[in-house]
C-alpha cells in the first residue's frame, strides 16, 4: 500500500512538530518546508521526515519544494502553517515589515494552495489545509499587520473550498482562537489546559483530512475552555 505524502509548510517546533509526528504514526511521509532547516533536524530524525529549503513567498521556491515532494510520492494533504506577523499602532507600522507579513502570511497560503491543488485535481482527491488564528475573524486594535494576512488567507481558504469541493478536494480553514501551548507556555496547576495542546489540535487537522466527503468541513474554531469567545 503506498503511503500518503504530507506537505507541512512553515515547519517549526509548534503545532508543526505534532502534525509530523502524528502524520508520520499514521503511515505517512512527511515533507517539511522552513526557510532555516538546519533546526528542523531532532523532528526530521524522530518522523524520518524530508526537509526543503523554502520561502513561502517566492514561487519558484514553492514550485521546488512541490517538486521534492513529488519526488517522494503523490501528495495527498498540504498544510500551510506559515504566518507573517507585525505588532503596532497604524500609525507607527513599517511599511516594508507589513508588505513581507502578507507575503508570507496571505501570498504565500496561495502559492503552496495552488501547487497543492494542482497535484491534488491530477490525483482525484485530497486536502489542503489552512492555519488561521483569532485575528483571521476580529482584526484588534494594534493588530493590523497580522489581521490583514490572516483575513486574507482565511478569503483564499474559502473561495478554495467553494471552488474544489465539486472536484472532491477538501479544503478547511482552521481558527485557533487561543495561544498554543509551549515550553515557554505552560498551564498551571490553578488553570489546567489554559492553552491549546498542539497535539490535540494536529488530532482534530487529522480527523479534517479524513472525512468523509458528505459531510465536509470548511472552517473549525479550536479555542482552550477558558477562552472567551
Amino acid at each position: 500500500m503506498t503511503s500518503e505524502i504530507a506537505v507541512i509548510a512553515g515547519a517549526g517546533s509548534g503545532l508543526s512538530a505534532s502534525l509530523a509526528r502524528l502524520f508520520a504514526r499514521e503511515g505517512f511521509r512527511v515533507v517539511l518546508a522552513a526557510r532555516d532547516i538546519a533546526k528542523l533536524g531532532p523532528l526530521i530524525a524522530e518522523t524520518g521526515a524530508e526537509a526543503v529549503a523554502t520561502n513561502v513567498s517566492d514561487p519558484a521556491s514553492v514550485e521546488n519544494l512541490f517538486a521534492e515532494a513529488d519526488r517522494v510520492g503523490p501528495l495527498s494533504l498540504a498544510v500551510f502553517n506559515a504566518s507573517g506577523r507585525v505588532r503596532g499602532s497604524i500609525v507607527d507600522l513599517d511599511p516594508d515589515s507589513v508588505r513581507e507579513a502578507l507575503q508570507v502570511g496571505a501570498y504565500g497560503g496561495f502559492l503552496v494552495g495552488q501547487q497543492a491543488a494542482r497535484r491534488l485535481l491530477a490525483r482525484g482527491s485530497g486536502s489542503i489545509l489552512f492555519t488561521g488564528a483569532t485575528a483571521s475573524v476580529k482584526g484588534f486594535a494594534n493588530s493590523a499587520g497580522f489581521a490583514m494576512p490572516k483575513f486574507g488567507l482565511r478569503g483564499l481558504a474559502q473561495s478554495m473550498a467553494r471552488e474544489l469541493a465539486a472536484k472532491n478536494i477538501h479544503v478547511a480553514h482552521f481558527v485557533i482562537d487561543g495561544g498554543i501551548a509551549s515550553a515557554a507556555r505552560s498551564s498551571s496547576a490553578d488553570v489546567p489546559d489554559r492553552w491549546l495542546s498542539p497535539d490535540a489540535i494536529a488530532e482534530t487537522y487529522l480527523a479534517i483530512h479524513r472525512q468523509h466527503r458528505s459531510a465536509w468541513t470548511w472552517e473549525v474554531e479550536l479555542r482552550p475552555w477558558t477562552e472567551t469567545f
